[in-house]
């Protein structure tokens, strides 16, 4: 987790892909080692999910890496689900079960934020889709045509001067 002003703004342009290429070490013949991880950039908000304990889904882990004892002995790594969305969210970035539960319960929210934003920016495309069209000429909604000053309404089959439409005055394509 990254914090401070403008943090967000700053590790945006980070989202996607990164790949490392590197030559190990150990390699006795000299071939490239390619890793690759993927990076998502969520704000971490206070977002009001309403999410009640039923609908979530928790498990705990043993952590992996440094930590010595600890990790190899207590399962402080957790994983939450929600059950409603199936979204599941990990951490086992801290040294107690209560900061990692709550990290991933707050990524789950950012993670949750972040669907439901894809889902309303989704529908608005596909609104703005329908009402753009594909531009064929049956499509058409008004014609302005400036030579005659005229503007056409195809769904009403309305003509009416266009000094009007272009004045502002849209009212006289309704009456």
């Amino acid at each position: 987790m990254v914090t401070g002003p403008g943090a967000y703004d700053k590790f945006l342009p980070e989202a996607g892909g990164h790949r490392i290429q590197r030559i190990p070490i150990t390699e006795k013949r000299g071939r490239w080692q390619t890793s690759t991880i993927t990076v998502a950039v969520l704000p971490i908000i206070e977002y009001n999910t309403n999410i009640k304990e039923s609908d979530l889904e928790w498990s705990t882990f043993r952590s992996s890496g440094p930590g010595g004892q600890n990790v190899n002995k207590l399962e402080t790594a957790v994983r939450v689900k929600h059950k409603l969305t199936g979204i599941v969210a990990c951490c086992q970035s801290g040294r107690t079960q209560k900061r990692n539960k709550d990290q991933a319960f707050k990524l789950l929210c950012s993670k949750i934020y972040a669907e439901d934003m894809k889902k309303s920016l989704d529908n608005s495309n596909s609104v703005r889709r329908s009402q753009i069209g594909t531009g064929q000429r049956g499509e058409k909604i008004r014609t302005y045509r400036f030579q005659d000053n005229i503007a056409v309404d195809h769904k009403t089959k309305k003509k009416v001067n266009l000094s009007e439409i272009v004045a502002g005055n849209l009212d006289v394509l309704r009456q």
